[in-house]
């Protein structure tokens, strides 16, 4: 039986990612079993509820009112568009409905009473509901839990050291201090990052370090790929290639055993057979509709196909990891 532990090293997480790749999903693999049905992937939807305009200066972040991107501002939605969309997702499949703001931080303000009804709407479908929203207070955090919020996400984005090059208008402890604050909260936490944007294999193992150190895993861990927009400091880097993906989901996977392990953006890039090695390497988890907030995302025709062709069977929500 595997054990969950929260002691791992730099230099162990740093043999599991470098193991032969496929020597590295077999064990993955087995690890997956252990604690998952390896045909149950959970089906989840991003909705941007208020785009663009954000103070901060996100590298990769096509919302960041700094850079010229074709991202158009648009104020917060109101709570009846946001539900309709929470419905045509549950009927498309989706057991999770995650709301994102561009916001730097959440103000106690008519805003944020306007998100509490909308997450208040979503937990009454049954949906698992996640909110996205950037730093929160822990007084905040209970608001929300108050209201029904299931999970909350909150990606670390790289490592420590390499943060800086990335965002210098927050540090990496306020983003440590919102997961505290939201675990504090009784919220199921949601936190990843992002590759591609310029890291070194470390800054990617050091990130995992982060995640598999902290005094509880996270439930969720998204793996996303750079998706790459014009008009943002990261419009020419090049594409990660599946193996770099397969790396990443196979060790968050083994470091991680409980955790869902999110497919997320870039997958839009890959074809069936590239997304199967990552579901093969661990991932149970993936983000459905034509839009990751505001990057292109697989259609749910497309995703449906997939599941088909596989064998996959959604995840039900609210469903709890046995092991």
């Amino acid at each position: 039986m595997t054990a969950i532990r929260n002691n791992w090293t730099r230099e162990e997480i740093a043999a599991i990612y470098n193991k032969p790749v496929l020597e590295l999903i077999y064990q993955a693999a087995s690890v997956h079993r252990e604690f998952h049905d390896p045909q149950e992937v959970q089906v989840c939807t991003l909705l941007s509820v208020k785009t663009g305009g954000c103070p901060e200066d996100c590298a990769y972040c096509p919302q960041a009112a700094r850079y010229h991107t074709e991202v158009k501002v648009q104020k917060l939605m109101e709570v009846n568009e946001v539900i309709e969309k929470a419905l045509e997702a549950k009927e498309s499949g989706s057991t999770r409905f995650c709301m994102g703001a561009a916001w730097r931080e959440v103000r106690d303000n008519r805003d944020f009473d306007k998100v509490i009804e909308m997450v208040k709407g979503v937990n009454s479908m049954g949906l698992e509901v996640c909110c996205t929203l950037g730093m929160l207070t822990p007084e905040q955090a209970q608001k929300l839990k108050d209201a029904g919020l299931y999970a909350y996400n909150h990606n670390l984005d790289t490592s420590e050291e390499y943060y800086d090059d990335i965002i210098t208008t927050r540090t990496y402890k306020d983003r440590l201090d919102t997961l505290s604050h939201v675990r504090k909260a009784n919220i199921s936490v949601c936190s990843g990052g992002i590759i591609g944007m310029g890291e070194q294999e470390d800054d990617r193992i050091g990130m995992l370090l982060t995640l598999a150190t902290l005094p509880e895993h996270p439930e969720s861990v998204p793996v996303n790929a750079l998706v790459p927009v014009e008009g943002t400091p990261l419009e020419d880097q090049p594409k990660v290639s599946v193996w770099e993906m397969v790396r990443m989901i196979a060790t968050a996977r083994i470091t991680m055993p409980r955790t869902m392990v999110r497919l997320s953006a870039g997958r839009v890039r890959m074809n069936l057979e590239e997304q199967a090695l990552c579901f093969m390497a661990g991932a149970n988890s993936i983000f459905a509709g034509d839009k990751l907030l505001t990057t292109p995302n697989p259609g749910y025709i497309k995703d449906q196909e997939m599941f088909q062709q596989l064998q996959l069977t959604p995840r039900k929500a609210h469903k709890e990891v046995v092991a």
